[in-house]
């Protein structure tokens, strides 16, 4: 599968109460659910008016199925090309 980066545009967004961001979760995992196809939802990060999702899936079209079934907006849907972080200095 590979890798997305979801950018979700979702007006007061940081706002959002730990009580609303469960509800999400749980309509993002039954969605997930019924997909019938290969998907993963890795995490995702609230920041500002937007929510940053990482979801691992064989294609764009799924995602964006995803964000139909569930409601969710999609703004930008962009393949990872690639993953660093500060151990891949030493390698």
């Amino acid at each position: 599968m590979k890798r997305y980066v979801i950018e979700r545009e979702i007006p007061g967004a940081s706002d959002l109460s730990q009580q609303e961001l469960a509800a999400i979760a749980s309509k993002s995992n039954d969605v997930v659910a019924s997909l019938g196809v290969p998907y993963r939802w890795i995490t995702s990060y609230v920041a500002g008016d937007k929510v940053y999702c990482i979801h691992e899936a064989d294609d764009e079209e799924a995602i964006r199925e995803h964000a139909r079934r569930g409601g969710f907006p999609a703004n930008a849907v962009t393949v990872v090309a690639n993953e660093f972080g500060p151990d891949t200095a030493t390698r």
